[in-house]
């Protein structure tokens, strides 16, 4: 009798365990501003620690698209569409620590358009650590809310 009740309480857990859904969200950064970066990783940065404070699972993405790539590199991009200005000179370095902490304390993962990337001309070694790519940024929005992931942007 015993171990029928464990049995049933073992089966009770693993269906409850398969049931759990897992938090899946995308981030899109097409934007200069690094004001509206700023706001994001501090959305994000709540997101994940209240998921992580409900012992939730999360799967959460930044796609870095056309001027969302000056976020993802020290390199000024002078010459392009996405050419550094003195506000984002002086936020950079915050702002890159700020990623790299969601990346490496939560798992965020950064990722980054190849098109943009080659359209601007920056060599793959620019881009800060960590940050995969992805051949097009749009497309890999797509594909991940094709997976149930939520779409959100920071306006």
């Amino acid at each position: 009798m015993r171990t029928l009740r464990w049995l049933a309480l073992a089966a009770l857990l693993a269906s409850t365990h398969a049931l759990a859904q897992v938090a899946k969200v995308v981030w899109h950064v097409d934007f200069t501003d690094p004001r509206r970066l700023s706001a994001m990783i501090q959305n994000v940065n709540n997101m994940v620690t209240t998921y992580e404070g409900n012992l939730e699972d999360f799967d959460v993405h930044i796609v870095f698209v056309a001027g969302g790539i000056r976020f993802v590199t020290t390199d000024p991009l002078k010459g392009t569409p996405f050419a550094e200005d003195e506000a984002y000179r002086k936020a950079r370095p915050d702002l890159i620590i700020r990623l790299q902490q969601l990346r490496t304390l939560h798992n965020v993962k950064l990722e980054l358009c190849e098109i943009t990337r080659e359209g601007v001309q920056l060599p793959k070694d620019k881009v800060i650590e960590g940050v995969q790519p992805v051949r097009s940024g749009v497309v890999r929005i797509a594909e991940l809310e094709s997976k149930g992931y939520a779409y959100l942007k920071v306006e």
